[in-house]
């Protein structure tokens, strides 16, 4: 991950900061996340009653798509030079667009959008980010993710 000043972030407003790495999608991760929220949907665990769906299998929750964020971090990501740490401090937009099925692949693909300064002396980034599926045309999830930089 790239240390960047203020200034030098701020220069890659409207930046492409890459791709992350795929990260598989498998029952056992879904069915982990299940246990963990009590989300227990059949449509998330019972493969054989999910495929009379017309989602033709089971599908990972958004909720955990979109937790998945976190781990899922572009090469061109940056940690703010002289910073103490970086908080997820949440989305101005989250859109769903299509289920992940279980079994595939998804990867992120981050825009810096902007960068701004706070009257705390604090910074707020915000990255639209896009959770890509393997093969697929559309998105899992469309979002504007906020972090903010402490220094």
């Amino acid at each position: 991950m790239k240390i960047l000043s203020a200034e030098a972030a701020k220069a890659k407003i409207g930046a492409d900061l890459g791709r992350s790495d795929w990260k598989h999608i498998h029952q056992e991760l879904v069915n982990g996340f299940a246990d963990l929220t009590g989300d227990r949907q059949y449509i998330h665990l019972d493969p054989e009653a999910a495929r009379q769906t017309p989602l033709g299998g089971t599908v990972a929750h958004g909720f955990l798509t979109l937790a998945l964020l976190a781990s899922l971090t572009p090469a061109g990501s940056f940690e703010l030079a002289g910073g103490k740490m970086s908080l997820n401090y949440g989305f101005d937009r989250v859109r769903f667009v299509q289920p992940v099925r279980v079994g595939q692949r998804i990867r992120t693909h981050h825009v810096l959008k902007d960068f701004e300064a706070r009257e705390d002396g604090n910074f707020l980034a915000k990255t639209e980010v896009a959770v890509e599926i393997e093969g697929e045309r559309r998105p899992a999830i469309i979002a504007e993710w906020l972090v903010l930089h402490i220094t």
